[in-house]
């Protein structure tokens, strides 16, 4: 199925005026879900849900204000999704659904961080204890009032996709700390497996200082995506090393036959662990990396550059000149002359691996 999700700080819902703007969006984008951040209601209605979601085919949770604070509302259309259970925390509400077209179930979490240093350690000690609660495929939205650096990311093996039509803000400092977004949504890669392609882009906003951010999954996977050696991972520096641990350590028993067949599914598994968790995603890792050329030569405009501000600059320009070369070999690849060629060439490594005892 192709779905929609809406996530939005609308800064309070309590005015009629407001909500027929959130629901004019909402209408027009023909939106699956529907996470609103910062309701200030401490008792939501079914009224007001109403006033705010389009159709009678509509079910929702809320995660209710603390007084005139916070709040967080989810709601949704029947006809797509239905709901097995959910779970409330401090900072989030999240919900474990069951897509009705395929039977995919899920779990999404909406989310408002706090503004305190203090509770901000709270907020990613209850995300984490939401990946340990289900094992399903995870996304998760809204306003985390923070930054997200990629250690949170990488230790929750989150995907952070990029903003079409969105700004950055970079924050510099401790750890290389990457760009500042705090109205978002992350997913687990086994939750963009569902999907052909993930899109997540900045809508306008007619009401409150925060843009609302759509996230579109189009196209469902039908099936697992054939497994297809990229020649491009041939030119990262220690894959061939990382390729031949993997063979040395494999132990099978039987036929030669039987063990050939054996270690090349469990090394094509490897690779697609490593392409996935490692490597990660061409388009995505490039665009981040001109993100930063691009921030680094904006701040160059305004004043001049410290002499470790430069050393960053460089490693960004150098970092996105990687990725368009790995791209360009995949883009050749893709090409049935260089495909035929080229292939005959990485059957004949892995041949070579085959005889490494």
């Amino acid at each position: 199925m192709n779905l929609k999700i809406l996530s939005w700080n609308v800064r309070g819902v309590n005015d009629s005026s407001k909500r027929k703007l959130i629901k004019s969006i909402v209408r027009k984008q023909k939106v699956d879900l529907l996470c609103i951040q910062e309701t200030k209601m401490q008792v939501m209605s079914e009224g007001v849900v109403r006033s705010l979601g389009s159709g009678i085919f509509l079910d929702w949770r809320v995660l209710n204000a603390i007084r005139s604070a916070g709040g967080i509302l989810i709601c949704w259309d029947k006809r797509s999704m239905e709901i097995l259970e959910w779970e409330e925390g401090q900072f989030s509400i999240s919900c474990k659904f069951k897509n009705v077209d395929d039977g995919v179930v899920w779990v999404f979490t909406g989310v408002y961080g706090p503004f305190s240093r203090e509770e901000r350690e709270c907020l990613w000690e209850e995300i984490r204890a939401i990946r340990g609660l289900w094992e399903e495929p995870w996304c998760l939205g809204g306003d985390f009032n923070t930054i997200l650096y990629h250690s949170e990311r990488n230790d929750l093996r989150l995907v952070d996709f990029p903003l079409q039509g969105g700004s950055y803000t970079w924050s510099g400092g401790l750890n290389n700390q990457s760009w500042a977004r705090l109205d978002r949504f992350l997913a687990t890669p086994s939750w963009c497996d569902q999907y052909s392609r993930v899109s997540q882009r900045r809508l306008p906003r007619p009401t409150s200082d925060h843009f609302p951010v759509l996230l579109e999954g189009g196209g469902l996977r039908r099936g697992p995506s054939p497994f297809r050696f990229e020649n491009m991972w041939l030119k990262v520096e220690g894959f061939k090393d990382l390729i031949r641990c993997w063979w040395q350590g494999m132990v099978v028993r039987g036929s030669p036959s039987y063990r050939l067949s054996v270690k090349l599914k469990e090394l094509k598994q490897n690779l697609k662990v490593w392409n996935r968790e490692v490597f990660g995603n061409l388009e995505r890792n490039k665009a981040e990396t001109l993100q930063q050329v691009e921030f680094w030569d904006s701040v160059e405009g305004e004043r001049g550059l410290t002499e470790e501000e430069l050393i960053r600059k460089k490693e960004a320009k150098e970092g996105y000149a990687k990725w368009v070369l790995l791209e360009e070999t995949h883009w050749r690849q893709l090409s049935r002359e260089i495909w035929l060629r080229e292939g005959d060439r990485n059957m004949g490594y892995f041949h070579r691996m085959t005889n490494v005892h």
